[in-house]
């Protein structure tokens, strides 16, 4: 690692220690150091014209872009996705394209098949759409019709009253008040 600060360059120094995930100097760490990257790309993504929104949080990225042709839309996350590629690398950074996901919305009646968003030029895999997206607890598809969010936590609810129900008829299973 080598530090530089306007004119200060400083020896090279290995670097064998990190910062874990889940420790308090991590969200620190990764704002400070991701500060930068994303002001770049805020200038970047101005002179391209991209209509494109960023969220980010400590390791997780969305790209948020709408549009009422998807083929734009594509375009759009194409070329940010290769700026933001392009800005990591520079920061020494990787983008894990295996971990990379596509999700499109459609107020469209009927079947609804988005195309794919192809990485191989930037060293990637072919992206395909997701059917459902699962972001801060819930379930999203893509008509935003929130039947697969309340299938999946009634059937959790479900299996759960039926556990509690054999826990309860073991020897020494709850009592009635830890059931309730």
């Amino acid at each position: 690692m080598k530090y530089l600060c306007n004119s200060f360059s400083s020896p090279f120094y290995t670097v064998d220690v990190g910062v874990s995930q889940g420790l308090a100097l991590s969200p620190i760490l990764s704002a400070l150091y991701f500060s930068s990257i994303f002001y770049i790309l805020k200038n970047y993504i101005k002179n391209l014209k991209i209509s494109i929104s960023i969220l980010s949080f400590v390791d997780d990225g969305l790209f948020i872009t709408q549009h009422k042709s998807i083929s734009v839309s594509n375009t759009n996350l194409y070329c940010n996705y290769n700026v933001i590629f392009t800005l990591f690398m520079r920061f020494g950074l990787v983008v894990e394209h295996g971990k990379t996901k596509v999700f499109h919305f459609s107020r469209l009646h009927g079947a609804f098949n988005p195309p794919s968003l192809y990485l191989t030029l930037l060293g990637g895999s072919t992206l395909l759409s997701k059917i459902t997206w699962w972001y801060l607890g819930f379930f999203f598809n893509q008509k935003l019709t929130f039947c697969y969010y309340i299938d999946f936590y009634m059937n959790r609810a479900i299996s759960t009253i039926k556990y509690m129900k054999m826990l309860g008829n073991l020897s020494r299973g709850l009592i009635p008040l830890q059931k309730r």
